[in-house]
């Protein structure tokens, strides 16, 4: 069965399950013990654990068989991030958990807010694991990313399909041969317009890079005449306003 079929019969399941129990209390969501550390006041912000989701099955369903998992190709990790200048960069990214199944990304999908919901200032950022959301980063410092930019407008009407359609490209290992060469996506909420970036280790990979933009652009359902860049990290790490200028274009 195809990834992209296994994610879809996978998110049927979950909603089935989530039909039966429409009529419980509603979760509410707490940080989990690795993004809790050092927060405080910005706890309104940082999406629910998946370890809360783990803990109530658990209590409500003690007794109940597990359904065959689907596992993904690789470990992912969801990082979130959100901007105090009077804090290291670093120090404002937390990682908030980390899934190797269909079903623990739904899961952590469904109780986590939207990217449209998110403060100015915040990011949300899905990598493989071993890999930060950063330039510096070994397996990202060759690399680049392609990069949508949306007008204001666009956050609640389409900002929410692109973002989730992005990260089913992800873990559906949807460009095929270079796959591997995909790092994860970032999406960024700010006041002036979002951005959601997928991230390629091999900037000089003409090939690779180009397929991972054609299929990603068909994927998101772009319109021909919209067009997106592809940017060096090591070109945008230039240049102050991060505006680099495109190395490729689809």
């Amino acid at each position: 069965m195809a990834a992209s079929e296994i994610m879809s019969k996978a998110e049927g399941e979950g909603q089935e399950e989530e039909e039966e129990e429409e009529e419980e209390e509603e979760v509410k969501e707490k940080p989990s013990e690795a993004t809790a550390e050092g927060l405080q006041g910005e706890a309104r912000d940082l999406p629910g654990s998946l370890k809360t989701v783990k803990q109530k099955a658990q209590r409500e369903h003690p007794t109940k068989l597990p359904r065959e998992l689907h596992p993904l190709q690789f470990r992912w990790v969801l990082w979130f991030f959100k901007n105090d200048r009077s804090r290291a960069w670093q120090d404002n990214l937390q990682l908030v958990t980390k899934f190797d199944t269909v079903e623990d990304f739904w899961a952590t999908y469904r109780h986590v807010k939207l990217a449209s919901k998110l403060s100015c200032g915040c990011d949300y950022a899905l990598f493989k694991e071993g890999i930060q959301p950063m330039w510096e980063d070994s397996r990202n410092k060759r690399g680049g990313r392609w990069l949508l930019s949306l007008a204001k407008q666009q956050r609640h009407m389409e900002l929410d399909r692109l973002w989730l359609e992005t990260l089913l490209c992800l873990l559906g290992e949807s460009f095929e041969e270079y796959s591997g060469e995909v790092c994860g996506a970032v999406v960024n909420i700010r006041t002036k317009g979002d951005k959601i970036a997928l991230w390629t280790s091999e900037a000089e990979n003409k090939a690779g890079v180009m397929h991972i933009g054609h299929i990603y652009k068909e994927r998101l359902g772009l319109s021909t005449k919209t067009i997106i860049g592809y940017q060096a990290h090591a070109d945008t790490a230039a240049k102050s306003n991060s505006l680099a200028k495109n190395k490729f274009v689809v």
